[in-house]
């Protein structure tokens, strides 16, 4: 039987998220969020003192992402 985990998401009012709600509505942690950042694979973001996404960024980055049905597909995506 599997564990569902609850993770708060917080939005603000004109749609942003920080890290660490970008990372629970993603499923990512926040340092791959940090690497993704310094290497641009990530979901846009700006940086006003924090990091922060806008959800409709990050939906957008996520239904960009290819899907596959084996992980050497998924190799050759990263490549």
């Amino acid at each position: 039987m599997a564990t569902v985990i609850e993770v708060e998401i917080f939005v603000l009012p004109d749609g942003r998220m920080d890290t660490r709600s970008t990372a629970g509505y993603t499923g990512l942690k926040e340092k791959t969020l940090a690497m993704m950042r310094c290497k641009g694979t990530g979901p846009r973001f700006i940086k006003r003192g924090k990091v922060f996404y806008y959800k409709e960024d990050v939906d957008a980055w996520l239904g960009q992402a290819k899907r596959v049905t084996s992980t050497a597909q998924a190799k050759l995506q990263d490549v």
